[in-house]
């Protein structure tokens, strides 16, 4: 038995119930190909890959790749907004203090939600955000010298 293939990213658009524009698709390869991108960044590499696009239509887009859950929207406390294309594991982030760098973390504990209110207040939990917060490697190494 063969695997199927891995569906395009036109056909990622349309099973998401989007219309497949060039600029569509290259935002969302954009997003998949960087790391926890700012909107600035994003509507660069879309234009890289197609010239002109206005921010207001990479910030359309994003809300509706967004709301369609083909990217993830994190936003930090006192960061702006990041985009990711890593979506549907409900894993979390590393945030650095000192020079802003996001990074992915698995699941602190067990399955889906992860983690388990201490009181749900009778929510059905079926998702939860968690941000560790601290210093990367990089700049611990960069105060220590």
């Amino acid at each position: 038995m063969t695997a199927s293939p891995t569906p395009t990213t036109a056909e990622e658009l349309r099973g998401a119930g989007l219309r497949v524009t060039a600029a569509r698709v290259a935002l969302l390869e954009t997003v998949r190909d960087g790391d926890h991108l700012g909107v600035e960044a994003i509507a660069s590499g879309v234009r890289d890959r197609v010239g002109h696009i206005s921010l207001q239509a990479v910030y359309e887009a994003l809300h509706a790749l967004t709301a369609a859950g083909l990217v993830r929207r994190i936003e930090p406390a006192g960061h702006p907004a990041l985009f990711e294309g890593r979506v549907g594991d409900n894993h979390h982030h590393l945030v650095c203090r000192s020079c802003g760098a996001v990074v992915d973390v698995d699941c602190a504990v067990g399955d889906a939600p992860c983690l388990t209110a201490s009181d749900d207040r009778g929510f059905s939990v079926e998702e939860a955000e968690v941000v560790y917060w601290g210093t990367c490697p990089d700049c611990s190494t960069g105060h220590s010298s």
